[in-house]
Order: C-alpha cells, then sequence, then structure tokens
C-alpha cells in the first residue's frame, strides 16, 4: 500500500476540503484495509463532497510516523478542522469515530 491521497469522485469537492483526514496504515493488513473501507463508508455517509483522505503506510514511508507521533496503527488523524483529533483501530464503530472526529451525524438516529 503506498502513501497516496483518495478524494471523493471528481466534481465533488472543492480543492481544499473542508475535512482533511490522514489514516496511517502498516501493510495490506486486515485492519488496515477494513479501517480505509469503515473510514470512506463513514465519509461518504456524513462528509460527503467535504473530505480529503491521505493514506501512509508507514511500512513504506516509517519516517512519517514521528510527525503526528503516531504509537499504534491502524490510525487516523483530522488533520482539519483543528485542533487535531485522532482515532486507533479499524473504526468499525460508528458512533465512537464520529464522537472522535466531531463529527455531526447526518443520518437521524446516529450517535
Amino acid at each position: 500500500m503506498k502513501t497516496k491521497p483518495i478524494k471523493p469522485p471528481a466534481g465533488s469537492v472543492s480543492e481544499a476540503a473542508e475535512w482533511q483526514l490522514r489514516l496511517y496504515v502498516a501493510g495490506q493488513t486486515a485492519k488496515s484495509i477494513a479501517a480505509l473501507n469503515n473510514l470512506k463508508q463513514l465519509c461518504e455517509t456524513h462528509l460527503a463532497g467535504r473530505y480529503a483522505i491521505e493514506v501512509i503506510d508507514l511500512l513504506v514511508n516509517p519516517q512519517l510516523a514521528a510527525g503526528d507521533q503516531i504509537l499504534a496503527v491502524p490510525m487516523l488523524v483530522r488533520k482539519f478542522p483543528e485542533p487535531i483529533r485522532k482515532i486507533i483501530g479499524d473504526l468499525s464503530n460508528e458512533e465512537r469515530v464520529l464522537v472522535g472526529l466531531d463529527v455531526q451525524p447526518l443520518r437521524p438516529g446516529v450517535v
């Protein structure tokens, strides 16, 4: 897995995304793949057209772990809006991720 930005479909987000998220992983493990899939689904549901995801594989670029003080993977870092927030794990608990990122759910009955 290479370091690469993932953005919503063309035309659905401005150049400066309102939510800038960075997902740190260590290779293509089951947890890393689950975290990315869960994050994509959550973003499409609650932040559609307002987000950008950057995936950083620490097996490829281990020096990038120091910048965001990464101690465990997978780890999601909300870079913007500030303040920076971090969530460790596969992001399968939608309620916990929404609270952790301080995202207001778009669907009634969630959180």
